[in-house]
């Protein structure tokens, strides 16, 4: 019988996010910032062509924690400068916008899936490093790596897909 590799220890993170458009629609990139107890920081932003700062928003959380979950996350505090991302994603708002209630729901069926996860809004002072991995990726119209195929997917119907990242590396 094959031997299976240690299980990775359970990890709590912190992570930073941001979205951004330029037009809004216009060019738009994400910016994300992961950090382990350890003070590790891993970075990451996304080109996502043409979608609204709202989009680009929800792109951001959903990129967030899909590199939470591949690390095992048991405990993710997410910080945004985006006071509708947050309050919609504590429940404070209601998502009104038929786009943004597809991306709300999917980042919902994630974020259950991590046992806890805070939501806090933070000024924009206290977000910049991910402000600025956003406007790399706006800068360059490129991405440190490629999206997630199943966020692309969800991005690239306009909503329409489900999120599962099984097979997703």
């Amino acid at each position: 019988m094959p031997s299976r590799p240690p299980a990775r220890e359970p990890e709590a993170l912190s992570g930073w996010i941001d979205g951004g458009a330029r037009g809004n629609p216009g060019p738009a990139g994400i910016g994300v910032l992961l950090e382990d107890e350890k003070g590790h920081k891993d970075a990451f932003y996304g080109y996502l062509g043409c979608a609204t700062n709202n989009v680009a928003e929800y792109a951001a959380l959903l990129i967030l924690l899909h590199h939470a979950l591949r690390r095992d996350a048991t405990d993710l505090t997410i910080h945004s400068d985006s006071q509708l991302l947050v309050k919609q994603m504590r429940g404070e708002y209601r998502v009104k916008n038929p786009r943004l209630q597809l991306l709300h729901a999917a980042a919902r069926r994630l974020v259950v899936r991590i046992p806890r996860v805070t939501f806090r809004h933070v000024p924009r002072e206290e977000n910049r490093e991910a402000d600025r991995l956003a406007n790399q990726a706006m800068d360059e119209r490129q991405s440190s790596e490629p999206l997630p195929g199943d966020v692309a997917a969800l991005l690239q119907s306009g909503g329409q897909a489900s999120l599962s990242f099984s097979g997703d590396a």
